[in-house]
């Protein structure tokens, strides 16, 4: 049963790159087009929230950050508590490598970061921005350079990139909260605890559960803490029992129903919104600046590094297993596409700069993808490779995984 979920999910998150790759070129295009202030200025138009007496006034690249990108990180919050009870995270054999290989995943790019940028002019605040990896775009370059290659190494990407993510939220959680306003923070953590409640009620209706998870939202993001943490912590409430024998859990059903909206939708307008850069910022002074190259360099060589070396030393020192039927080229195919950071690299690198440095927003966005573009190319072509090989031998997978594996 877990494991039909677990293709479900690589199904829609895979399929789901061709959109954000569509919406990202057309964010440049647009750009870059006779139409370049109309898009700008879209992003950057003043929106106001009101509830009661709380009224918030943010840009649309704001909101799309704050608001959607919560629902993002409620489906993630969703996948994780699933897998840790029920899916691949559950299992303490096979959560080893992938966890491993995530934590070699953060601190290398993190380093590689930091040797650009400790010198004079750079900015040290920037290294969260390379240690992240964007599920859709790496599975989606997955499922296309390597179709017929061991399904284990699907499993072993989506929980190394669940890892990440969590990690990810633990960074966004700690790093970039300032000015905490204690009232509605309280406010946010009653909410949270009148969920939990309603997740005892077998019955709770599911509209309670998405009022009180908006009340959560908006408290949240009135006490100055990222948004984003508010949809992981309602996520965590959401019950993953089944209310009559044979039926499928709320956490299962939301799962299932928010996943299209999210990786077709949300993601999709995120990348829009976020991706679009200027060509008259391509000078050299931007491209070679230390935070471009920074965060390229995070991405494409301390990410492999870090992914591919923690795994090895893990399996060399029985610590962990290969994934099943997969050989080393396979496992460093997926460590290279572990640094297509691309959509989380790139939220995580506005939270990381001031909105109001245009410099620097622009540098990471480079150097964001361009050290996915290199993965993604290099991950792909040696997974092609791979998948060549095994296509002369004859040891290509075909269909659904075998029941042993």
């Amino acid at each position: 049963m877990s494991r039909k979920i677990t293709l479900d999910f690589l199904k829609t998150e895979a399929a789901s790159g061709i959109f954000l790759a569509l919406a990202a070129a057309l964010a440049i295009l647009l750009a870059n087009s006779p139409w370049s202030a109309s898009y700008f200025g879209l992003i950057k138009h003043p929106l106001t929230f009101q509830v009661g007496d709380i009224e918030i006034t943010k840009t649309v690249l704001k909101w799309i950050k704050d608001g959607l990108m919560t629902i993002f990180f409620f489906v993630v919050g969703l996948e994780i508590k699933y897998e840790i009870l029920r899916g691949e995270l559950s299992n303490p054999r096979k959560l080893a490598l992938p966890v491993l290989g995530a934590l070699g995943g953060m601190v290398a790019p993190a380093l590689v970061y930091l040797a650009f940028n400790m010198g004079p002019g750079g900015a040290v605040e920037g290294w969260p921005a390379p240690v992240a990896t964007d599920i859709a775009f790496a599975l989606a370059a997955l499922a296309i350079a390597g179709p017929r290659l061991p399904p284990a190494l699907r499993t072993f990407l989506l929980t190394l990139a669940i890892a990440d993510d969590l990690g990810a939220v633990v960074l966004i959680a700690t790093l970039f909260t300032e000015h905490i306003d204690l009232l509605a923070l309280t406010g946010a953590g009653v909410m949270l605890g009148a969920m939990a409640l309603a997740a005892r009620w077998r019955q709770a209706p599911y509209l309670l559960f998405a009022v009180l998870a908006f009340l959560v939202w908006a408290f949240t993001l009135e006490s100055g803490v990222n948004a984003s943490i508010a949809g992981v912590a309602a996520a965590m409430t959401i019950p993953i029992e089944p209310r009559r024998p044979g039926e499928r859990g709320m956490l299962k059903q939301m799962m299932d129903g928010l996943h299209p909206y999210v990786a077709y939708g949300i993601m999709p307008v995120f990348a829009f919104a976020a991706a679009g850069f200027s060509f008259s910022d391509l000078s050299a002074d931007n491209l070679l600046s230390p935070i471009a190259l920074g965060v390229a360099a995070g991405l494409f060589v301390g990410k492999q590094i870090g992914v591919f070396g923690a795994s090895a030393l893990a399996i060399r020192l029985g610590l962990a297993r290969r994934p099943t039927d997969a050989n080393w080229a396979e496992l460093y195919g997926c460590a290279l596409l572990c640094g297509v950071g691309f959509t989380m690299s790139l939220f995580i690198g506005a939270l990381a700069f001031d909105s109001e440095d245009p410099t620097a927003q622009s540098a990471v966005r480079l150097g964001v993808i361009g050290g996915s573009v290199l993965s993604a190319a290099v991950g792909m072509a040696v997974l092609a490779w791979s998948q060549r090989v095994r296509d002369r031998l004859g040891t290509s997978f075909t269909g659904p995984p075998p029941s042993g594996h």
